[in-house]
């Protein structure tokens, strides 16, 4: 019969008793959760068992750390805990600690920022109960699979619980992970355009980088535990146990702490409404497709689309990051109120008018072209797959519906497009002029490539102010109040705009991005300074070159991001007509929209993706259905 025998280092007299042997812990020279095996080398023939020679011992202590079998590591590694026996203990105990903290901060961690608080963490969570047992009733190798399987599991939770954080803190929502991936490629982009190209490249690195740790740290700390409650597996079935009869307790009792409920299931909760928002992705991708092909103007003749209007020069206007915090924000208001009250009545001074009112924007915070497509579209664009499919359709919008009546000429001014822009023709522009038409020479201003003063000069020059044949029909997107808001342009002489290069001293004593950007108080001062800026670049430029034929409408395209608009803000935006000639205004009397540039707080409130048809219908368009 084959003999099995142990080898083990004899112990000297020199040496300490070892902490670790209590009746709680593993035997001498192993780790508590380490199962105690006989060290044998596994002969080839299932009958023999040879003994572990010491002569061998020589041999794998000259072989580098990286070529030592996993025999020879673990006795260097018994030889150092026998030489340190406290400092090993205390090693193991500290690893033990952090991987708990890691699973159970990874099971309690909330998706927002704001939920991020102390009480989230005095919680039981279901999940670790159900693991611990599952990890109990499984033997070795299937439980260290299925606890690195559990690890990682945590691991993509946790991250994805930190695009919901960010995603919620910049565009109001949680990260949608069929829809959303395209979008860190526009994060990347903006902070190289908001910090510069190396700050860019270090956070694409940086953020891979914490992804790979976070899966990998977080499965071996499932495993270490998972093998931690295997040392120990009756003292863990009684503590599994306690804690499935406290959870049902807490939960039947409804036992809250710091005014939240002990027993919880957050992590399967979350993970649930991300099931549930792949769902409702994907449902809702093909219920929007048919909704597109319904448009109650899709039929219209040209002849009949906007006849009121025949003959106006008609601008519309995006100013990025608009919001209804701009007017109503305790820090933004004053500041944007003046400008507001100040470019009525300088508009008034030259015949002007103005109506407003607020519309709830489809987007917040980003993603502005969402906000442009609801409006121009009159369909509610909320997210990347309906912008997709209703910009790959013939859906009549607001700007193309000018186009078709054959009056107008079409232009789009973009400073913020910076390469190949296919939806061009879906918005019905002739002629877009992007950052590379306008001639600018100047610096840029953070995101922004150039100040607003300075596209609707150039505008004017390239297009408003040219004589032609008939009137035009301009779409044009100011960029100088994107955030971060640092640096910002100033108001120059509009006979001093020239090229852009009078900029440059401008931006290089404005504020860095980096000194803003972190400090919500300065981030709203800037902010507020930026809308007063655009608004008074737009408000000057009608006054300059506004004619008796000029109709303006102007709108915020969202919110500023939470950290300025503050948590739970609406989604609403300022929108305003602004003409010289009555009847333009007259035809909106029944919109009971604000006199003037501000909007009243009771102004009526609709939603965007109303705008179209009742601005079409308002100037005597009619309506001939498609697709019902």
């Amino acid at each position: 019969m084959p003999v099995f025998t142990r080898f083990r280092q004899p112990p000297t007299p020199a040496d300490e008793p070892h902490e670790e042997d209590t009746p709680d812990e593993a035997p001498e020279g192993r780790e508590p959760d380490e199962p105690h095996e006989p060290d044998v080398v596994e002969p080839e023939d299932p009958g023999e068992a040879v003994e572990a020679a010491p002569a061998a011992e020589p041999a794998a202590r000259t072989a580098g750390p990286s070529d030592a079998p996993r025999p020879a590591r673990r006795a260097t590694w018994r030889t150092w805990r026998t030489r340190h026996p406290r400092a090993a203990l205390v090693l193991r105990r500290t690893t033990t600690v952090l991987a708990a903290v890691l699973v159970l901060g990874a099971l309690l961690l909330p998706n927002t920022l704001v939920a991020l608080e102390p009480n989230r963490f005095a919680r039981i969570p279901a999940e670790a109960v159900i693991a611990a047992v599952l990890l109990l009733c499984l033997p070795r190798a299937a439980r260290r699979v299925a606890a690195a399987l559990f690890g990682l599991g945590l691991g993509v939770l946790t991250v994805l619980n930190l695009l919901d954080m960010g995603f919620t803190e910049y565009l109001g929502r949680g990260f949608n992970v069929v829809l959303d991936w395209g979008l860190l490629d526009d994060a990347q982009a903006y902070v190289a355009d908001s910090m510069g190209g190396a700050a860019a490249a270090w956070a694409a690195v940086g953020a891979v980088v914490l992804v790979v740790l976070v899966l990998v740290v977080m499965a071996l700390a499932a495993v270490r535990l998972g093998e931690l409650l295997a040392a120990h597996r009756e003292r863990a079935a009684r503590g599994a146990l306690t804690a499935a009869t406290v959870w049902m307790t807490c939960v039947a009792l409804g036992v809250q702490t710091f005014g939240v409920p002990v027993a919880t299931r957050s992590a399967s909760g979350a993970l649930e409404a991300q099931a549930h928002r792949v769902v409702d992705t994907l449902r809702d991708e093909a219920a929007f497709a048919k909704e597109a092909k319904a448009d109650r103007f899709g039929a219209t003749p040209g002849a009949q689309l906007v006849p009121d209007l025949r003959g106006k020069d008609m601008v519309f206007t995006f100013i990025e990051s608009y919001g209804r915090s701009a007017i109503e924000d305790p820090v933004t208001a004053p500041g944007v109120g003046r400008t507001l009250d100040a470019g009525t009545k300088a508009l008034a001074a030259k015949g002007f008018r103005a109506k407003s009112g607020w519309l709830t924007s489809a987007t917040y915070g980003g993603s502005s072209w969402l906000g442009h497509s609801t409006f121009l579209s009159g369909l509610w664009v909320d997210n990347q797959q309906r912008y997709r499919t209703v910009t790959a359709g013939d859906h009549l919008t607001l700007t193309k519906a000018f186009r078709e009546t054959g009056e107008w000429d079409t232009v789009g001014v973009m400073p913020g497009v910076q390469k190949a822009w296919p939806e061009a023709e879906w918005h019905g522009l002739d002629k877009v002029y992007d950052a590379f038409d306008l001639g600018y020479r100047g610096p840029k201003f953070s995101w922004s490539t150039m100040p607003d003063q300075y596209a609707l000069e150039a505008f004017q020059r390239l297009e408003h102010g040219r004589k032609r044949d008939r009137p035009l029909m301009a779409e044009v997107i100011l960029t100088s109040s994107h955030q971060p808001w640092a640096p910002l342009p100033r108001m120059v002489g509009w006979d001093e705009v020239g090229d852009g290069s009078v900029y440059d001293g401008i931006e290089a004593s404005g504020v860095e991005a980096s000194d803003i950007i972190a400090d919500s108080t300065r981030s709203k001062e800037e902010y507020g300074k930026s809308v007063a800026y655009s608004v008074t670049s737009l408000t000057q430029w009608l006054e300059r070159y506004g004619t008796d034929d000029t109709v303006l409408v102007f709108l915020g395209d969202h919110q500023p991001l939470a950290r300025v608009s503050g948590d739970g803000a609406s989604r609403d935006v300022p929108v305003s007509v602004v003409a010289k000639d009555p009847k333009v205004l007259d035809a909106i009397d029944d919109w009971n929209w604000t006199e003037g540039l501000k909007p009243a707080e009771d102004a009526p409130v609709w939603r965007m993706s109303s705008f179209r048809d009742r601005f079409l219908t308002a100037y005597g368009s009619t309506p001939h259905p498609t697709g019902e």
